[in-house]
């Protein structure tokens, strides 16, 4: 007399947990960490291009009027000349309040001929309208710009890479737990089931 098979047994998907939707939190978090790591590249990408506005450079003992607010980060940038930034550069800024201009930190913006160096940030405490003026013992430009130019774009770049690494390893972690747990929920719902033996014999119509 030959032996019976042995039907699998079937336990549906839905009996088993965690939950199959784990795979949906996984993949939108993926998602959304990339989402916002791109947004973030392309933003500090068209903000560097424009960090500084060498088109409107301005000499030495020339003044620049400035709408500014507490919020502005604006900084004064120098034109490095060929043999390097011009010798002890100074700027004044004049407008309400008390205005004051720091250390801006090291940085550099880069035209097609041209290198910036940032001089001065600039600290306002009130918004309204202020005044700037350079001088320098060599003749030099200036201008205008953001407080930070490419090394701050660096620092930037740097997160819009690792927010979506960090997405895909966080997706990848959420799912590989999500299998072996169903995987172990699975095996213990069929030994309680079906028996440690996991299986049973398979009926006449199952062989059908």
């Amino acid at each position: 007399m030959s032996m019976q098979p042995f039907a699998t047994p079937h336990i549906p998907a839905n009996d088993l947990r965690p939950g199959r939707h784990w795979y949906a939190t996984a993949a939108s978090i993926a998602v959304a960490l990339i989402v916002l790591g791109v947004a973030i590249g392309v933003y500090r990408v068209y903000h560097v291009i424009d960090a500084v506005d060498t088109g409107r450079h301005f000499a030495d003992g020339e003044t620049v009027a400035l709408r500014l607010d507490p919020e502005s980060e604006k900084a004064i940038w120098i034109m490095d000349q060929e043999f390097g930034p011009s010798a002890a550069p100074e700027c004044s800024i004049t407008g309400p309040g008390d205005p004051g201009l720091t250390d801006p930190g090291i940085d550099v913006f880069l035209t097609r001929d041209e290198t910036w160096n940032p001089l001065y940030a600039i600290d306002v405490a009130r918004a309204g309208d202020y005044e700037v003026t350079c001088s320098s013992p060599e003749p030099s430009k200036y201008a205008i710009g953001d407080s930070g130019g490419i090394f701050a774009f660096a620092g930037w770049l740097i997160l819009a890479i690792a927010l979506p690494v960090l997405g895909i390893s966080i997706c990848a972690v959420i799912v590989l737990v999500t299998v072996v747990r169903r995987s172990r929920h699975r095996k213990r719902l069929l030994a309680e089931r079906h028996g440690s033996g996991g299986g049973r014999p398979a009926a006449l119509s199952d062989l059908a």
